[in-house]
């Protein structure tokens, strides 16, 4: 198979506990559309313990600030690339655009992201039982095993109603996360017998990404700070342990940093 056909399974690493918040609800919040999406009574109990672990991230970090400084870091290094003849002027000023509705939108948003939740008695009452493993069997909550059981469009109604306050933080999140990936310096490396060392030279970097072909069956370990890059490749086992690779990895590595 030619190597441009062959499919490759993408890691990303955060070098910051910013950026690590902003993927860990980017993941959370598509697992939310996709569960929401569905019609069965199962994926929709999926999708509600998803927007539980969205509030539970939320609840340890002040993200519409964190959002707003974000925004606000990012629309001052775009702006400073006006005039610029490398720089194509139509499209900074859209992106620019998207920077400056995403922040008016939470900008005009009250308290913390998923208060309209936390102020839900009924559902803060599942999610107390949903901590606790089998908590929200029907014989626990009957009132939610009624729910589970009305139709499809009722339940998906409900959802959406508790989710779209969230939607602008999700929409937020994503334009520095695009811009941060966008900036990705790549370049095609091998690691040798498994490991690769890299000396960064103390640049400051924000994410990492390694693409590896899925048919390598190759999983990185990666440690990294603003000095050295070390990614330690291991394969499963027939147990799925981890097991350190000691052949050559040919992989793509990406430094991003906005």
């Amino acid at each position: 198979m030619a190597e441009a056909e062959r499919r490759t399974v993408l890691f990303e690493y955060p070098f910051n506990e910013r950026v690590r918040t902003l993927l860990r609800l980017e993941d959370l919040f598509d697992k939310l559309a996709f569960f929401q999406a569905q019609t069965h009574h199962l994926c929709h109990h999926t999708a509600l313990l998803t927007l539980f672990e969205i509030l539970d991230v939320t609840a340890r970090a002040d993200l519409k600030s964190d959002l707003l400084q974000e925004l606000e870091r990012h629309k001052q290094a775009l702006s400073a690339l006006r005039n610029n003849p490398q720089v194509s002027e139509e499209a900074l000023s859209g992106v620019l655009a998207e920077v400056d509705c995403a922040q008016q939108a939470l900008g005009a948003t009250s308290g913390k992201a998923g208060q309209h939740l936390r102020d839900n008695e009924w559902l803060t009452s599942i999610r107390s039982r949903a901590a606790i493993p089998g908590g929200t069997c029907e014989f626990d909550l009957p009132s939610y095993h009624a729910w589970l059981m009305r139709d499809a469009d009722s339940r998906a109604a409900d959802l959406d109603l508790w989710a779209r306050p969230l939607t602008l933080f999700s929409d937020a999140l994503g334009i520095p996360l695009r811009l941060l990936r966008e900036s990705a310096h790549r370049s095609l490396q091998v690691a040798a017998q498994g490991s690769y060392q890299q000396m960064l030279q103390g640049r400051t970097y924000s994410l990492l990404q390694v693409r590896v072909a899925a048919d390598e069956g190759a999983v990185p370990e990666i440690s990294a700070n603003k000095y050295m890059l070390w990614i330690r490749f291991t394969a499963a086992d027939r147990d799925l342990k981890p097991k350190a690779l000691e052949r050559d990895v040919p992989f793509q590595l990406a430094l991003c940093s906005f």
